[in-house]
């Protein structure tokens, strides 16, 4: 067998080290050796390797956290292979959710370690750039309390609210209570609410079902989602939702079923707005250029300036992660040099001056707040579409919305994209 996979071994025991090596290199992969955190992240700073197998007992720092930061500095780009003698299901749940791959007990069956390589190399080269985690989305007090709310409902069995404005990440959130190997079901569309909902809870069964933007589904969908909480626990489904409208307005003027409200308001928890944590927001910009010079796409050398990261920490970000994903993105792309400038991060943030003046004064104020919402977002929409030649996506990364969300705010404010 033949492999120019490299693997990296950390473990501080030398007689795993070597066992590890000749098992690993008889099997044709490249085998690099360490034997402490430190020597670790000093090696996966210099290139990236195709798969880790990590010790979680180490002296000087153990896996779990040398895990946490990778996965905090966009450098979990690899699938991550846990290992201890003496480790507990809850240790293994948490480097699962922090972003490992698997886990394997010493002593480690020879066969078990060649089956688990294997599939985590095979995973790994079908994963695009690393998407944020929990443990990545910062260390600000408000990110903090975020953590501790959703630590204390991980075992709950009741469902779960998640609110905030688009692009927060309450899918992240979500992710973050979903158990390892067990099903994660995310529908593209909420329409199946109002058709087949138990279809959903079949998929899901014994695993977390995420639903998202589910202050705008319709009356039938609704009743679907009423049904499908009663079944919850006859599936074994941890359903967890997501919310960008105001459900308890939407329920005080009958656009909602007030028992739905009453089920899903039992438990809640808010997901702040970029803007309410922009301390982490320097941070968490480098970490997602990290991840897309990680992904290839990008120069690896590629920095923002100190200035660079103020201008961008200085941003309100309407479209919250999203947004920046988007922008930092399109930022890699278009620098030509080794470094992108506050110069670049103004001009990608600012907006056309006829913009902003356009789309306030031409709301006539004899509308109610509803009316007055819709006809700005219109303009604004409109504006964007016109701004981007119709490129949808670029609208949503601009807009801080998902493609799907984008879809159907445009159906709804009636807007008309070309060649329809």
């Amino acid at each position: 067998m033949t492999t120019n996979n490299t693997i990296l071994v950390v473990d501080d025991e030398i007689g795993i080290r070597e066992l590890l090596f000749e098992i690993l290199h008889d099997e044709g992969y490249r085998v690099a050796l360490a034997e402490n955190a430190e020597q670790a992240r000093i090696w996966r700073s210099q290139t990236r390797p195709d798969l880790v197998l990590l010790d979680i007992w180490m002296p000087d720092t153990d896996g779990i956290t040398l895990l946490k930061d990778w996965a905090s500095s966009g450098m979990l780009t690899m699938p991550v292979i846990m290992m201890s003698g003496h480790g507990t299901i809850d240790t293994a749940v948490e480097a699962t959710r922090i972003g490992a791959f698997g886990y394997l007990e010493k002593p480690i069956p020879l066969q078990k370690l060649l089956t688990t390589v294997g599939k985590a190399l095979r995973g790994g080269q079908n994963k695009q750039q690393a998407t944020l985690s929990l443990s990545s989305l910062g260390k600000g007090a408000l990110i903090v309390e975020l953590k501790k709310k959703l630590e204390k409902v991980t075992n709950l069995k009741a469902p779960l609210l998640l609110m905030g404005e688009p692009g927060v990440g309450m899918d992240i959130c979500a992710r973050f209570l979903h158990r390892p190997n067990t099903p994660w079901v995310e529908p593209e569309t909420l329409t199946v609410l109002a058709e087949r909902p138990l279809d959903l809870l079949e998929k899901a069964r014994d695993g977390l079902l995420f639903l998202s933007d589910i202050g705008e589904i319709n009356k039938l969908a609704q009743k679907g989602l009423l049904l499908l909480l009663s079944k919850l626990e006859k599936y074994n489904v941890r359903l967890v939702c997501a919310t960008t409208q105001p459900l308890a307005e939407l329920a005080a003027h009958g656009n909602y079923i007030t028992k739905l409200y009453d089920v899903l308001s039992g438990l809640c928890i808010g997901v702040p707005a970029l803007r309410a944590h922009r301390e982490d927001i320097p941070e968490l910009a480098s970490q997602i250029l990290t991840s897309f010079a990680e992904a290839g796409e990008v120069s690896p050398v590629l920095k923002f300036s100190t200035a660079a990261l103020n201008c961008l920490r200085n941003y309100d970000w309407p479209g919250n992660l999203t947004q920046l994903t988007g922008v930092v993105q399109s930022l890699a792309l278009t620098c030509a040099g080794d470094e992108i400038t506050a110069d670049m991060v103004q001009q990608a943030m600012v907006f056309p001056e006829s913009t902003a003046k356009s789309t306030a004064t031409d709301i006539p104020f004899d509308l109610s707040l509803r009316e007055a919402r819709d006809l700005f977002e219109k303009t604004y929409f409109e504006r964007l579409i016109e701004e981007e030649n119709g490129n949808m996506t670029r609208v949503a990364e601009r807009a801080g919305l998902e493609r799907t969300h984008l879809y159907r705010k445009i159906k709804l404010l009636g807007i008309k994209l070309r060649g329809n």
